[in-house]
């Protein structure tokens, strides 16, 4: 994989506009104070994380846990905060494990939700933390594009530090889980036999089950 092309962490956020489907309104503003993760608009969003937290993700090879840090990464903690507690990761799965490299998760399984998210990007954090083993960062596509794709790094990848991708979290529990996580189809073609990010849009759950389903996935992720 030639990581320069980063598409690195190939957040497809731009080509996923000309990807789009026709999607169903979304629903209405959920009660409660959760957020309703079909519709980005929904207030609950907007809710500030706490100074810190931790979430947990059960997925398909056990069990992992993130600790956040609001001083480390403001604006993507408070995004990854409101997507775990609305739900949103829930059935997602790992679609770019690249062993060596990084796990990456954040494609919803329904395209509608996918599409939804396309262009709700949020604004870049200043880096305050190096993308170290274990570090977790949003995936971007370029400045000003964090949407909900995540990567988890296996290794020192502080090469990403100057690009403006900001760990906001830490795996401080079940990195062997992280590293468990199934890689066989590598990177997308041509540099690998994985999927590819436009169909992923366009397709979603069907056509990862169909085509890659050695695939990890998260079966919940809450925060505790």
């Amino acid at each position: 994989m030639r990581y320069s092309s980063l598409c690195v962490i190939a957040l497809t956020v731009v080509a996923a506009g000309a990807c789009k489907k026709e999607s169903a309104p979304p629903k209405a503003t959920s009660a409660g104070g959760v957020p309703d993760f079909h519709n980005p608009a929904d207030p609950g969003f907007a809710q500030q994380a706490p100074d810190s937290f931790r979430a947990r993700f059960a997925t398909t090879r056990g069990d992992f846990v993130i600790a956040v840090h609001r001083a480390w990464a403001p604006l993507g903690a408070d995004r990854f905060y409101n997507l775990v507690r609305s739900g949103y990761y829930d059935g997602v799965r790992f679609f770019r494990v690249i062993p060596g490299f990084m796990a990456q998760f954040g494609l919803h399984a329904d395209t509608a939700v996918t599409s939804a998210w396309a262009g709700r990007a949020i604004p870049d954090d200043p880096m305050r933390r190096s993308n170290q083993r274990g570090m977790v960062t949003f995936a971007t596509a370029g400045p000003g594009t964090r949407t909900t794709q995540v990567f988890i790094n296996y290794r020192d990848n502080s090469r990403l530090d100057g690009m403006g991708f900001a760990p906001f979290g830490e795996v401080v529990e079940g990195m062997g889980v992280v590293d468990s996580l199934y890689g066989g189809y590598g990177e997308g073609a041509p540099n690998g036999r994985g999927p590819l990010q436009d169909r992923i849009h366009v397709e979603g759950e069907k056509y990862l089950a169909r085509q890659f389903p050695k695939l990890d996935k998260i079966k919940k992720a809450t925060v505790e």
